[in-house]
């Protein structure tokens, strides 16, 4: 009988939740789903100067936002590695009377200077045969074998190691406490992991890994490095540098569907001619074996084209509910008692096949909910120094004192004028819309006309026609 896969996501609880780390965890959530294997989530917090149950909380609700869904039978978790120390060093200790460690008493600075006396860098291994007991300050390092390490990877096909490259690394630090390396093989074991899926920066350790499985007698797991991510520059992502952490994109009112779909297309892709496909489809056909190991780009503004196909997708009742926070929200430049659903619902349509991020709506249609619109200074200053600009709100005023107020009228109106001013009725429109919205762009004109009413579209024309004399 064939052993239940078992992925694992191990993040640590130091910072805000980075895209690539969310990659790698819908990376293994796929596979897990489609082979009916396990998804292990593991909070990798032994670091305590840099951990924070804030940092843990927000790993935990990401993975919630982007779909790995933590109520799902093949949910494991979260599991702490600091509830495991005694198992970490219980294994340290195996390894030492199994011969596979020894005991070191160098201290950093007499590393130095004996590398510094030989010319090679590093430690040299002078107490591999020096048969140190246990004692105050004293590290114990795993003995590197010779020969060569071979890493089967399903990404990056084989890759050798020098073990002569290798050199003897600590396992117990002179406190005592286990080093990240150990803890992280010493949990995959006792979590009965069968596949690493994980980022390419962490390969450089894995020969240290398999050597530490085998040494435990253990069989590795399968191996499974994915690109890097890196900016438009082709540099690896930052967070001092670049955008990186899931939470700002969330903010800014990407849709967690489209950020799944995106995430899963940096060095993969799924068949046929579009990359915009629904979970299912990406669970179907994901396989680590058609990864490609080069650099995945980051590329913002393809996530927002991404987005906004998944907010044009949205019916238009969803569309409305899923703005509802956005138009409530604290920070919104309007009373919240001044927010009508209904006014939105009738421009609602228009506003959706506008914007590629939910935070740009409240732009959209502040007009609706204020007094007097917010007014763009330089795209009012460089419009109204057209010579018909303020003619042209004379005459507007003048006639939709008294037209009916239907966009379709409204509109015939200004085509009346385009004619008669030979202005284009583009042109002609940007004052009129500076005026009552206090911007240049926004849903079409004529229907935001009809929603804003008679009476608040001449009082900001009246207020236009003062500000420009």
């Amino acid at each position: 009988m064939s052993q239940t896969p078992r992925y694992r996501f191990a993040p640590s609880p130091t910072g805000f939740f980075h895209v690539g780390g969310a990659r790698t965890a819908l990376y293994n959530w796929a596979l897990a789903q489609r082979e009916g294997g396990v998804f292990v989530l593991r909070i990798e917090d032994t670091d305590e100067s840099r951990n924070s149950p804030e940092w843990t909380s927000g790993i935990i609700d990401a993975l919630a936002w982007l779909g790995i869904d933590s109520t799902s039978p093949q949910f494991e978790g979260p599991y702490f590695q600091s509830q495991n120390a005694s198992l970490h060093i219980a294994a340290a200790h195996r390894l030492y009377e199994s011969g596979h460690a020894y005991w070191c008493d160098l201290t950093p600075e007499q590393i130095q200077e004996r590398a510094k006396a030989s010319g090679k860098q590093g430690y040299d291994g002078y107490s591999r045969d020096r048969g140190l007991e246990p004692g105050a300050g004293r590290v114990l390092r795993f003995r590197v074998p010779e020969g060569t390490t071979v890493i089967r990877d399903l990404v990056r096909g084989d890759v050798e190691f020098e073990n002569s490259s290798i050199e003897d690394f600590v396992l117990l630090r002179g406190n005592g406490s286990p080093m990240f390396l150990l803890a992280n093989v010493i949990d995959d074991i006792e979590m009965r992991i069968t596949n690493v899926v994980r980022a390419e920066e962490h390969l450089p350790n894995t020969p240290k890994q398999q050597m530490l499985w085998h040494s435990l007698g253990h069989e590795p797991p399968v191996w499974a490095h994915v690109p890097v991510l890196v900016n438009e520059q082709r540099k690896k992502l930052s967070k001092r540098r670049d955008k990186v952490a899931l939470e700002q994109y969330k903010d800014e009112g990407i849709l967690a569907e489209a950020m799944v779909n995106y995430l899963m297309t940096l060095g993969w892709a799924p068949h046929g001619d579009t990359e915009i496909v629904p979970w299912s489809t990406i669970v179907e056909q994901f396989r680590l074996e058609d990864v490609n190991h080069s650099p995945a780009f980051f590329d913002v503004k393809k996530l927002h084209a991404f987005n906004g196909e998944y907010i044009r997708a949205l019916s238009i009742a969803d569309f409305i509910a899923t703005c509802r926070p956005w138009l409530t929200a604290e920070d919104v430049p309007w009373n919240a008692d001044r927010y009508n659903e209904d006014a939105f619902i009738k421009v609602a349509e228009l506003v959706q096949t506008r914007v590629v991020t939910l935070s740009e709506v409240p732009a959209m249609v502040d007009f609706l909910f204020l007094d007097t619109p917010i007014i763009d200074e330089q795209a009012f200053a460089k419009t109204f120094a057209a010579e018909f600009a303020v003619p042209f709100l004379e005459r507007c005023r003048a006639a939709y004192a008294s037209i009916d107020w239907t966009h379709d009228a409204l509109k015939l109106h200004l085509d009346a004028l385009s004619e008669e001013l030979v202005v284009k009725l583009g042109k002609l429109q940007a004052p009129l819309r500076v005026a009552v919205t206090g911007r240049t762009v926004g849903p079409p004109l004529f229907e935001s006309l009809e929603v804003l009413g008679r009476e608040r579209t001449l009082r900001r024309i009246n207020d236009a026609l003062s500000r420009s004399v």
